[in-house]
């Protein structure tokens, strides 16, 4: 057995190296912070130590990229490029994004092209990050994100190659940004709202909203809406014209938020979330679901040994469904496991239920997914949590690819503002909902009528 030890700053930095030199196989005996450096015991860096073991050989080293050549650097480019930069950065207002060139560049190119694609790619930033003050009794302007190039494309465009987990890390920090923009926007809604008069009617609605736990930024934008149909229509609309043009907004929202199931060609399901969100019964749902109504074979993975009973309990629903079990607690172990269960055309893994707030624990989970298969990784949150929570929750484990979204405990609140909240905050799609604990009948396929019913309060749970 090859024992390794690494001290690095993050948990992916430390995946990564360990697959590159230990391989797939390498299981994590230890993780644990520790401070290295400073002066006298101060100024220490936190840093994480991991200690990996493989059992096999040595994996063989994978030759590197040649270092590619100096370029030449012409020096009478340098300036016009900081130039071109330095009048971008001066302009007074960005009406629109620059577009950024994506064909790929030729292999002379000089710095000065490349520098000035950089500062284009700062600017496009820039453009996003900053929004104008909205003047009183105005209209928040909306961010249209659609033409901005992307972080991949500007790496591309530039020649440059961009590892998963740096582009992950980019990404995280744009789609951070945009929701601080959001929270500040929240705030000026908040304050812009109290010196606009509405008809009594539309006012109900707004009320009805915020004591759902909706966000403000979001109510005021669909209530503006509302508000100039009714003023562009003669200001002649009854209480019924008020609440159909509301939902008229709420299914507009839901128009490409709301997923199917499980897709026939997916062949493993990874249920993720925090403790005590209901994962494990979840799955026995799911499963159900596919057994009975699809007719498919389903085989079941639980990563969760630290929880005292989780197995067991897991190892209960697979003997009720007839499902085969097996327990993982390294990749080398999924790899087993996932070839055991070769015959089934599902499976269905029930990873361990970590605090949200532990980046080391939640990466922990990285290393347990099995990328060459087709997948779907879903994110279980419960609706008895704080909107807050919730999309702290969703943040700390989007870093890792999620798709779909599962709300549990339909039936234990009376709130379901959040649940648009975090679909308005982050780029999951709504597949299912539980509303009780009996297997397999309280799993909900989620659709628009439904979740309208649901906030408006003119629906059953």
């Amino acid at each position: 057995m090859r024992v390794k030890r690494y001290v690095v700053d993050s948990m992916p930095d430390a995946m990564l190296s360990i697959r590159n030199e230990l391989g797939s196989e390498a299981v994590i005996l230890s993780t644990k912070e520790i401070k290295i450096g400073g002066f006298l015991g101060l100024f220490k860096k936190k840093k994480i130590e991991v200690v990996a073991a493989v059992e096999k050989a040595e994996k063989n080293n994978v030759p590197k990229k040649p270092a590619a050549p100096a370029m030449n650097i012409p020096r009478s480019a340098v300036p016009q490029a900081y130039q071109k930069a330095s009048s971008a950065s001066t302009t007074p207002s960005i009406p629109s994004v620059p577009s950024v060139s994506l064909e790929k560049p030729e292999e002379s190119r000089t710095f000065a092209e490349i520098a000035a694609a950089l500062s284009e790619a700062i600017n496009v930033q820039e453009s996003i990050a900053k929004h104008p003050e909205p003047e009183p009794e105005q209209k928040l302007p909306e961010l249209n994100l659609e033409d901005a190039p992307s972080i991949s494309a500007l790496y591309e465009s530039l020649g440059l190659e961009q590892s998963p987990e740096v582009a992950t890390a980019l990404e995280n920090d744009v789609l951070r940004e945009i929701r601080d923009m959001k929270l500040w926007m929240e705030r000026i809604a908040r304050q812009s709202s109290g010196g606009r008069e509405l008809p009594d009617s539309l006012q109900e609605l707004r009320d009805l909203l915020l004591e759902q736990e909706m966000d403000a930024v979001l109510v005021e934008e669909w209530i503006s809406n509302i508000s100039e149909r009714w003023v562009d229509e003669g200001r002649t609309w009854g209480p019924e014209k008020f609440m159909g043009s509301l939902k008229e907004q709420i299914d507009g929202f839901l128009t490409g938020r709301i997923a199917d199931g499980i897709a026939r060609d997916t062949q493993i399901v990874y249920i993720a979330g925090p403790t005590g969100v209901g994962k494990t019964t979840t799955i026995a749902k799911l499963a159900a679901e596919q057994l009975f109504k699809h007719g498919r074979k389903v085989g079941f993975i639980t990563s969760d040994t630290y929880r005292i009973s989780a197995v067991e309990q897991l190892r209960t629903y697979a003997a009720i469904l007839n499902v085969p079990l097996e327990v993982v607690q390294s990749p080398g172990d999924l790899q087993r496991a996932l070839f055991r269960l070769e015959s089934c055309d599902l499976v269905l893994m029930d990873t361990a239920g970590r605090n949200y707030r532990n980046d080391m624990l939640v990466a922990e989970l990285q290393s347990l997914l099995a990328k060459e298969l087709r997948s779907e990784t879903y994110l279980v949150l419960s609706l008895t949590s704080k909107s807050r929570d919730m999309k702290l929750i969703a943040e700390h484990f989007g870093r890792y690819r999620l798709d779909k979204v599962i709300f549990t405990k339909l039936d234990e609140t009376g709130s379901y503002g959040p649940l648009f909240n975090v679909l308005n905050d982050f780029p999951l799609t709504l597949s299912y909902m539980t509303d009780g604990q009996n297997v397999p009948d309280d799993l909900l396929m989620a659709t628009k009528g439904q979740l309208s019913e649901l906030l408006l309060g003119t629906g059953e749970t």
